[in-house]
């Protein structure tokens, strides 16, 4: 089971951005490869610490998080953090927030400072969205799409920038009333990619890319919500020379259904019955969203029952079971009736059995809207 990204990071939910950054900066340092050369387990602490950051430093993803846990993100290719990336990628990503805190203005061990490593480029993003019918949401789905994205294009040679050495940036030393100043900024002819182009094929763009449609497989978990993002690492745009692939961005639209309401977790259905089913009570099948289900009506129900059909809801993108199915009651009053059935209403009206006489145990409407909301 993943450790929780507040207890790695050792903060509470509450933290603000300021408290979530200097953490990951205090323990990024304590399990930094250079002070623990050769621990496989500090290397591993590093990596759990920045794809804690990764989440917990971008708003959207830490509401995801705390509303639905590491299953917000499971579900299409992980976080895409620092559980999944190499330590250059950790080093590139994050190494902004630490200044010059292993000398030279970064890290030794990945994207600069003083090791002559060479920085690695990341792709952009791409983003979609996937429609689901309720029936999808509910019991997951694989979604194959076809996207077009940047790859490098076949034949295409790079070299090392000579402006950078490879570095994929430069140091600027200033003279300040504090002394010498070295900082290290990206470097403008190869853009950080610390390479650039010795020979293209004619079909490849500025950067030796070309665009190609890919069938992409998306596996979308059950329980997920509108509007929801979804990430499938490294199927987005290429990067050029030795950079790391982008990010597919699935945003999640769910269609609306013909019966069913959703809200969260349960469905809501509205079942429409007649003065005489209500009087005798009648068995009916109704729509859920797993098939066709049978429910048996008593005799005398009254308008506004709420039946609760446990577990025939949409499941918990966290495993923690499924909502209920509520269904409405609603008696039909006929609006038009023949001679007949007008004269048994009539003769109905001071019929002391079809005199309202509500129960004690009958509650409210308010009553029944507390209920279904708590």
């Amino acid at each position: 089971m993943k450790k929780d990204f507040y207890e790695i990071l050792g903060i509470t939910k509450s933290a603000t951005p300021e408290e979530i950054k200097k953490a990951y900066r205090k323990k990024a340092i304590e399990f930094h490869p250079d002070k623990n050369p050769g621990n496989a387990e500090a290397e591993e602490n590093f990596k759990l610490c920045a794809e804690a950051y990764e989440v917990l430093s971008d708003p959207n993803k830490k509401a995801k998080y705390d509303q639905y846990g590491h299953q917000a993100f499971d579900g299409a290719g992980g976080y895409g953090g620092g559980g999944h990336m190499n330590m250059d990628d950790i080093f590139s990503q994050f190494g902004d927030i630490f200044g010059s805190a292993f000398g030279g203005g970064g890290f030794s061990g990945g994207f600069g400072g003083n090791s002559g490593g060479q920085r690695r480029v990341k792709g952009s993003n791409l983003r979609i969205k996937v429609k689901l019918t309720l029936e999808e949401v509910a019991n997951g789905v694989e979604k194959k799409v076809k996207v077009k994205r940047k790859i490098q294009a076949p034949g295409v040679k790079y070299k090392t920038c000579s402006a950078c050495n490879g570095q994929g940036q430069v140091l600027r030393v200033t003279n300040t009333i504090l002394g010498r100043m070295q900082t290290a900024t990206t470097c403008p002819t190869c853009g950080g990619a610390g390479q650039t182009i010795e020979s293209k094929p004619n079909n490849a763009d500025a950067h030796g890319m070309i665009l190609e449609d890919e069938t992409v497989s998306i596996k979308i978990p059950a329980g997920v919500v509108d509007g929801m993002q979804l990430k499938v690492s490294g199927k987005g745009n290429d990067a050029p020379g030795n950079g790391i692939a982008g990010d597919l961005i699935v945003a999640i639209e769910e269609l609306e259904h013909e019966f069913l309401k959703r809200e969260g977790e349960n469905l809501h259905y509205d079942l429409y019955i007649s003065y005489p089913e209500a009087a005798l009570g009648v068995s009916k099948e109704i729509e859920a969203v797993n098939g066709k289900v049978r429910i048996k009506l008593e005799e005398g129900i009254q308008s506004g029952k709420i039946l609760r059909l446990k577990g025939k809801g949409i499941p918990s993108l966290n495993s923690y079971g499924s909502g209920d199915l509520l269904v409405h009651v609603n008696v039909w009053t006929p609006k038009t009736l023949n001679k007949e059935q007008r004269q048994f209403f009539e003769k109905s009206l001071t019929d002391d059995n079809f005199i309202p006489h509500p129960e004690k145990s009958d509650k409210s409407f308010f009553e029944k809207v507390k209920d279904m909301f708590s």
